[in-house]
């Protein structure tokens, strides 16, 4: 069991179409987070224990030594390969694929239902929606009338290039589109992996601490966009705007960020105006 990232043996990953209602198993390399940062993978067979044994090893050997053993860069490779290999998929379509990362609750799913029902006229969008079980996000993307798949990651807490890889294998989606890829709420893990998409967008909402950018800076800097969500709750929370924005901008000082509420639909119109004018 990895304990910073949850991740356990005999974890299952499944992909769903949400319109066909077809479930498969897309299980099999499989890449977590230990205590120390460092990223181990193995497959869910007897090498996990060797995969633990020889991190082990090695780490101790490179400490005796006084050296550093990058690990997480070997091991990452792969997911990087994929990831690459991703980005050229969509490059090739023009398709503008955004990572949607963010802690559970922050109001990713209805600002994205928000964004297609507002947009569908005018872009086409294509969602691959990523959460541990259920596909009760994926069902309420699906009523927008937008295609979606859903992963479920098990009890792994993020996505990952070659999950992607299946999901838009599955949905095909059509050149000059974007494609929602909405990760596992998780501002850790899911900073690290690649998975070939045009930027990530880190949506925060006012009923977290103003803090998140320093507390999770490398999420923040690996982001393009930031987006402010529930701002109709302001008068109800404590959350000090500026100086989010201010711990933001220290983190990344090129993060274009945007303050908007689902429900009122105050500020959307500037998030929308950036999206198409990525095309």
């Amino acid at each position: 069991m990895c304990v910073t990232c949850g991740c356990s043996d005999g974890n299952e990953v499944t992909l769903t179409n949400i319109d066909t209602g077809k479930t498969t198993d897309i299980n099999g390399h499989h890449t977590h987070t230990l205590a120390d940062g460092t990223v181990i993978s193995h497959g869910h067979d007897h090498e996990h224990d060797h995969s633990h044994h020889h991190h082990n090893h090695a780490h101790d050997h490179a400490k005796m030594h006084g050296t550093t053993i990058s690990l997480e860069e070997k091991i990452l490779q792969k997911n990087n390969l994929i990831a690459a290999e991703n980005r050229g998929y969509f490059k090739g379509r023009n398709i503008l694929a955004l990572n949607l990362v963010s802690s559970p609750g922050s109001g990713k799913t209805t600002l994205l239902t928000r964004t297609i029902n507002d947009l569908k006229e005018r872009l086409k969008i294509n969602v691959i929606e990523g959460d541990q079980e259920t596909v009760n996000d994926a069902q309420k993307i699906k009523e927008t009338g937008c295609k979606v798949v859903q992963i479920n990651t098990g009890t792994g807490c993020h996505l990952e290039a070659a999950m992607v890889e299946k999901g838009y294998n599955e949905l095909n989606p059509e050149p000059n589109s974007i494609l929602m890829i909405e990760n596992v709420g998780n501002l850790v893990c899911p900073a690290l992996f690649d998975l070939g998409e045009t930027a990530k967008v880190a949506i925060l909402s006012v009923t977290e601490g103003e803090d998140k950018p320093i507390k999770y800076p490398h999420m923040f800097r690996e982001s393009k966009v930031m987006i402010l969500t529930k701002t109709d709750l302001l008068p109800y929370v404590q959350f000090d705007v500026e100086k989010c924005l201010d711990y933001a901008k220290q983190v990344n000082p090129q993060l274009e960020i945007f303050q908007v509420s689902s429900v009122t639909g105050e500020g959307l119109s500037s998030w929308y105006n950036w999206l198409e004018n990525c095309f």
